[in-house]
C-alpha cells in the first residue's frame, strides 16, 4: 500500500491447499514472526493485520502477471490481448481468444489472489476481539474486504468454496463448493454488518484514505442485489449512497482517474500503489508483488513502434489491453467526442498531435490506444518510470453507483428516477442530450452509457453475462454461453480439492 508497508510477517501467504493451491504449510519457525496466538491482541496488532488484507488485493503481478483486472478485460469486446505476438503471456491471449481451458494460470492465479484476501480478512474477523472501537472498525473492514473478494468469484465462477476461517486438512476434499444463493447470503451478511459500523468517508483522515467506508458497503450491497435481480434492494442501497452527499463526479472522466483525484470524490473504493519505491531493473521484485503497479507500463503502447505526440504526457509500455474498433465506433456512433478523447485514441488523433506509430500491422492492433489507464509520465517516478506507476486501481466509483442505480430503478419499475441518474452521468460526459426514451429503450440506454462510461474498468463481460447479452456481442469472439458464461475452476484444485469442475471444461 502506498506508505502503508506490512511490518511483521504475521500472515502467511500459503493459506490453505483448497485456497492457494500450496503443497503444505511451512513448519519451519520463522525468525522475528509473532506466534498466531500472540497477535490480534492489540489495536495495533489488528491495524497491521488489516493492511495485511489490502495490501494483498494489490498483489495483482506476484510472479506471474496475474492480474484479475486483466482477466475480466480480455474477456470483454473492448480490447484485444496484444503484446509482440500470440506467444506473450499466452493466458491473456486464450482468454482473449476464448480457446482457455481450466488451465489457464491467469485464471488459476486470480482465483488464488481472491482467496489468499479472504484467508488474510478471516484472521482479522476471527482473531480479532471487538473490545475497542477501532478494532471494530477494522473488523467491519475486513468483513467489507471478504465480501468484494466473495463477490468476484461467486460472479465469474458461480458456485465456490464458502471458507469462513482455517480448513484443517483433514477436510480440504470434502469442503466443495457452495451454492451462489449460499455466497451471496454471506455477501449481503458481511456488508449489513460493515456498513453498520463502518464511518462515513468525510470522517476518515488523510492518513485513513485508503480505507473503505459506509459508503463503500452500500454500493456493494446494492450491487450484489442488482446481480440477484432483487430491484427493489439495489435501488434503495444506492439512493442510500446518492443521498448521503459523501461523493459526487469528478469534473471528467480523465480527472477522476488523474493522480490528483485519487480517493478524490468520485472514489467509493479503490486500491493504491506508489511511485516512490525507486525501482530499477536490478531491484524490482518480479518474484514477488511489487508496491508499484507494473500493469500500467504492460498496457502502454508498445514501445517498439511508438513515439508519442510531445505535448501528449502518454508514453511507451509494452502493448497489451489494445482497443478494439468495435469500441470505437460505439464511441462515435453516440457522438461522444468529448469523454471518448479521455478513454481511447486513434492512430490519426496520435499523428495529428505530432506522434507517430511505425507498424500499421502489428499484433491485434486496430488503430487504437487506451488512456483511461494510460501509461502517463505523471503517474511514474523513477529511476526508471517503467517500472514504478503509482496509478491505483479504481474498483467502485460514482459513476458506476449512478448507472447502477439507473438500471435498478428502471427493473423497478421507476423510469424517472432512472432517466434521472443515467442523464448525471450524460451530463458530466459533455455534449450529449439527456435521455428521454422509456421502456426497452431506456434499457438499451443504460446497456450503452455503461459500455461508454465503464470502459476499461472490468465491468463489461459480467454486465453482457448478467444481462443475457454475451452470446450476442461476444459471439463473434468465440464465446458459448454454454461453456464461458463462467470461468474453469483452476484445474489444480479441482484435482486436488475434489471439487467439481464448471460445465464443458
Amino acid at each position: 500500500m502506498k506508505n502503508y508497508l506490512i511490518k511483521t510477517s504475521i500472515i502467511c501467504l500459503s493459506a490453505l491447499t483448497l485456497a492457494s493451491g500450496c503443497k503444505k504449510f511451512l513448519e519451519q519457525e520463522v525468525p522475528g514472526a509473532y506466534a498466531e496466538q500472540d497477535f490480534y491482541k492489540t489495536d495495533q496488532d489488528a491495524t497491521q493485520a488489516v493492511t495485511a488484507v489490502y495490501d494483498m488485493m494489490q498483489a495483482h503481478y506476484n510472479n506471474n502477471w496475474g492480474s484479475l483486472y486483466m482477466v475480466k478485460t480480455m474477456l470483454s469486446d473492448e480490447s484485444n490481448a496484444g503484446g509482440s505476438d500470440a506467444g506473450d503471456q499466452p493466458g491473456y491471449q486464450t482468454l482473449d481468444n476464448y480457446n482457455f481451458d481450466a488451465t489457464n494460470d491467469k485464471v488459476r492465479d486470480a482465483w488464488r489472489m481472491c482467496y489468499f484476501t479472504i484467508y488474510r480478512a478471516n484472521k482479522v474477523i476471527n482473531r480479532t476481539t471487538p473490545e475497542t472501537d477501532l478494532r471494530k472498525r477494522l473488523i467491519a473492514e475486513a468483513k467489507f474486504l471478504r465480501a468484494y473478494n466473495y463477490f468476484e468469484l461467486v460472479s465469474l465462477w458461480g458456485d465456490v468454496p464458502l471458507v469462513l476461517d482455517d480448513i484443517p486438512p483433514a477436510q480440504y476434499t470434502s469442503t466443495g463448493r457452495k451454492p451462489k444463493t449460499d455466497v451471496y447470503a454471506q455477501i449481503e451478511k458481511d456488508l449489513q454488518e460493515a456498513m453498520a459500523i463502518l464511518p462515513l468517508k468525510s470522517v476518515l483522515s488523510g492518513a485513513d484514505k485508503f480505507r473503505v467506508s459506509k459508503g463503500a458497503a452500500q454500493a456493494l450491497l446494492g450491487k450484489a442485489y442488482l446481480y440477484q435481480q432483487k430491484w427493489t434492494e439495489a435501488a434503495a442501497q444506492f439512493e442510500a449512497v446518492i443521498t448521503s452527499n459523501q461523493f459526487s463526479l469528478a469534473p471528467s472522466v480523465g480527472a477522476a482517474f488523474s493522480r490528483g483525484f485519487e480517493f478524490g470524490q468520485e472514489s467509493l473504493f479503490e486500491i493504491s500503489y506508489t511511485n516512490s519505491r525507486s525501482y530499477d531493473w536490478g531491484n524490482f521484485p518480479w518474484g514477488g508483488a511489487p508496491e508499484s503497479n507494473i500493469h500500467i507500463q504492460l498496457m502502454g503502447p508498445r514501445g517498439d513502434y511508438y513515439t508519442k505526440a510531445p505535448a501528449d504526457s502518454l508514453i511507451a509500455g509494452w502493448g497489451f489491453n489494445l482497443p478494439k474498433k468495435k469500441l470505437w465506433d460505439a464511441f462515435i456512433a453516440a457522438g461522444d467526442a468529448q469523454r471518448r478523447k479521455q478513454i481511447i485514441m486513434s492512430v490519426g488523433e496520435l499523428t495529428a498531435a505530432g506522434g507517430n506509430w511505425s507498424n500499421p500491422t502489428a499484433y491485434d492492433y486496430e488503430g487504437y490506444f487506451q488512456r483511461k489507464y494510460g501509461s502517463f509520465g505523471a503517474q511514474t517516478g523513477g529511476p526508471i518510470s517503467e517500472l514504478n506507476y503509482g496509478t491505483n486501481w479504481r474498483h467502485i466509483r460514482y459513476a458506476d453507483v449512478l448507472l447502477m442505480a439507473s438500471e435498478a430503478n428502471y427493473r423497478a419499475n421507476n423510469e424517472t428516477k432512472s432517466r434521472q441518474y443515467l442523464n448525471l452521468v450524460r451530463q458530466r460526459a459533455g455534449g450529449l442530450a439527456d435521455v428521454t426514451a422509456t421502456g426497452t429503450a431506456l434499457f438499451d440506454a443504460i446497456v450503452k452509457e455503461r459500455q461508454l462510461e465503464l470502459a476499461f474498468e472490468g465491468f463489461r463481460y459480467t454486465d453482457l453475462v448478467r444481462w443475457g447479452l454475451a452470446q450476442q456481442e461476444l459471439g463473434p469472439l468465440g464465446f458459448q454461453a454454454a461453456r464461458h458464461s463462467l470461468l474453469p475452476i483452476p484445474d489444480y484444485d479441482v484435482r486436488t480439492a475434489g471439487l467439481a469442475q464448471n460445465p464443458d471444461y
